[in-house]
């Protein structure tokens, strides 16, 4: 069980802190609610019942400073995850984006970026559905891996290509 103060991420929501553990009345019965509140988002609250399993499976603990080091590291390593058939695409990044599986989302991240720019080339835009997995997914791991190293999301992105060691003289803008 989380305790009040603790980061942790949930789901799209993305970093937040339990703000507190409350029970509350619902048609007649007690039920006790986390009650988070997204580092990212001061106006936001989010009620997930204690005992909900299936929403609470959607929360996980931010990792550490030296994990997300080790995180950022592998990105390079880390395969695309595209498939073709658009709603077969759907399907995976939905269930990617629930799992919440940082390796997972690196993947996605990547295979969109990738997709994305081979679009531009074509005169193109990505898909509404693939821009919003991406925006979703992008927003997951970047807020984490800005509280966690105490730096501003939109300094994420520059951060990461400052920590990968850069290959025949280039960088890859879309390493993640």
């Amino acid at each position: 069980m989380y305790q009040v103060n603790d980061m942790i991420v949930y789901g799209a929501h993305g970093v937040c802190r339990i703000a507190e553990i409350e029970e509350r009345d619902f048609n007649g019965s007690p039920i006790e609610y986390y009650i988070l509140k997204p580092v990212y988002d001061e106006k936001a609250t989010i009620f997930v019942p204690v005992l909900n399993d299936r929403l609470t499976a959607k929360m996980r603990r931010v990792l550490s400073k030296d994990e997300m080091e080790a995180l950022i590291e592998s990105m390079p390593k880390e395969g695309t995850l595209w498939v073709e058939n658009e709603m077969q695409r759907k399907e995976l990044y939905k269930e990617i984006v629930s799992r919440g599986d940082r390796a997972e989302l690196i993947g996605m991240i990547k295979a969109l970026h990738l997709h994305q720019q081979k679009q531009l080339a074509k005169g193109r835009k990505l898909h509404s559905a693939d821009e919003r997995f991406l925006r979703e997914a992008e927003k997951m791991l970047y807020d984490e891996i800005a509280m966690v190293l105490h730096i501003k999301p939109d300094q994420v992105i520059s951060y990461i290509l400052q920590q990968l060691p850069a290959e025949d003289g280039e960088r890859e803008e879309t390493l993640v």
